[in-house]
């Protein structure tokens, strides 16, 4: 008999949905409940999930020191899972979240200028696609 495709918790789940809706701080409240009861292997795994969602809506709310700082600790935490985790290919993943990220990353956060800061490009925003299992 073949295995079963993972289940995913639905937290999880109903993160990726706020998250693709690009309601990320609810996305990131969702993943927190899941992760604060969570003592598994995965537990920094959610916590870099977390960071993604808290580096975006800095992103989006202009607060660029804090998106360029929870940026790399989200990566931080991502990095080191396998290439694919909990159904998400983690390399494309974070390489489209880097490509968001670009102006912000090259931007001189104490500069007195906010005339050029960068501001989010919505067609940038990763989106999360589970990868299919097979069966």
């Amino acid at each position: 008999m073949p295995d079963a495709p993972p289940t995913y918790d639905p937290l999880y789940l109903r993160g990726i949905e706020l998250f693709n809706e690009c309601e990320f701080f609810e996305a990131h409240e969702t993943w927190e409940e899941l992760w604060t009861e969570y003592r598994g292997e995965g537990r920094k795994f959610y916590q870099g999930m977390i960071q993604v969602a808290v580096a975006l809506q800095h992103f989006v709310n202009g607060n660029l020191r804090g998106a360029k700082k929870v940026y790399a600790s989200s990566r931080n935490y991502l990095q080191a899972y396998p290439t694919v985790y909990e159904g998400l290919d983690l390399t494309d993943f974070l390489a489209q979240f880097e490509q968001c990220f670009q102006t912000v990353l090259q931007f001189e956060t104490d500069s007195p200028s906010e005339l050029a800061k960068p501001e989010i490009d919505p067609e940038l925003i990763p989106e999360i696609h589970l990868i299919p299992q097979e069966v």
